[in-house]
C-alpha cells in the first residue's frame, strides 16, 4: 500500500494552513488505496539549513536532518499544503525541502494551497523545486482562495474543491505506484550515513535514492510508531489515519 505524507507548510500562529490540512486528511483518508499521514512542520522544528556538506551527497551530519531523512525516506509520495507569501510558498516549506535530496528522488507530489490568488504562484514556484528534487508533480491540484474559501477566519470550502481533491489524490496514487518501481535497485547499494538505510544506485554511479532494505510496503502501512526499524521515522510530529474497511 501506498504511504503518502501531507506536508503542513505554515508555522505562523492562528494559521490557516491547519484546518486545510486537516481537512485533506480527513478525506483522503477515505481511500482504500493508501494510508496517509499528516506531518506538521512545526512540530519537525527543523532550523535553517545547517549542513555543512550538500544534500545530495546523503552526509548527513546532525541528529535532526537525521531524523527528517529518515521520516521522508518511508513515503512514496506527498502532499504539499502551502500558503502564499509574496508571489511564492513559504520559507519553513521550502527550508524542510532543501534539507534533503536523495530521500525525495524518484517519488510523486500534489499541491494542496491558499492565499490570495489560491496560492497559485506558489504551487507553480514549487513545481520548479521539485523537479530539480526529482519528484514528479501531477497536473491536479486544489486552491483555495482567502475570500471564497474562508468567512470570518474560518475554512468553509465552497463547493467544489471535493471533487478537484479527489481528482489530485487519484493521479497521485497512481504516480506514487509507479514511481516505486523506478526507485528499485539498478546498481547496487552502498551505505548511507543513517542506520539501516542504504543508496540505490545508478549504473552511472550515481545515487538515485536511499530506501530500507528489506522493507516492503505494506509491511510498513501496518507497523506502529516510533522509531524502530521497520516504522515510520519519528512520529512526534505526524498524524497518520488508516483506510478505512470497505463497506460490503
Amino acid at each position: 500500500m501506498q504511504q503518502i505524507a501531507i506536508i503542513l507548510g505554515s508555522t505562523r500562529p492562528q494559521r490557516k494552513g491547519e484546518a486545510v490540512a486537516k481537512w485533506v486528511l480527513e478525506h483522503a483518508s477515505e481511500r482504500h488505496d493508501a494510508l496517509f499521514t499528516l506531518i506538521d512542520l512545526r512540530e519537525v522544528d527543523l532550523p535553517f539549513l545547517d549542513e555543512g556538506i550538500p544534500p545530495s551527497q546523503g552526509r548527513y551530519q546532525h541528529e535532526h536532518t537525521k531524523r527528517w531523512a529518515k521520516t521522508i525516506a518511508r513515503f512514496d509520495g506527498f502532499i504539499l499544503v502551502t500558503p502564499e507569501y509574496n508571489h511564492g510558498t513559504s520559507a519553513v516549506l521550502k527550508n524542510a525541502l532543501d534539507f534533503l535530496y536523495g530521500e525525495w528522488n524518484n517519488k510523486a507530489a500534489g499541491f494542496v494551497s491558499y492565499g490570495g490568488m489560491s496560492g497559485a504562484r506558489a504551487v507553480e514556484q514549487l513545481r520548479q523545486v521539485m523537479a530539480e528534487l526529482q519528484v514528479a508533480t501531477v497536473r491536479a491540484q486544489v486552491g483555495f482562495a482567502l475570500a471564497r474559501d474562508f468567512k470570518d477566519g474560518k475554512f468553509k470550502p465552497a463547493d467544489g474543491h471535493e471533487k478537484e481533491l479527489t481528482t489530485m489524490l487519484d493521479q497521485l496514487v497512481a504516480w506514487s505506484a509507479a514511481m516505486r518501481q523506478v526507485r528499485l535497485p539498478t546498481g547496487g547499494e552502498v551505505e548511507s550515513g543513517i542506520p539501516g538505510f542504504h543508496h540505490v544506485v545508478g549504473p552511472d554511479g550515481r545515487v538515485m535514492a536511499r530506501m530500507e532494505p528489506d522493507a516492503d510496503s505494506t509491511d510498513r502501512a501496518d507497523t506502529g510508531t516510533g522509531d524502530q526499524p521497520g516504522n515510520i521515522g519519528d512520529d512526534r510530529f505526524m498524524t497518520s489515519s488508516r483506510p478505512r474497511k470497505q463497506e460490503r
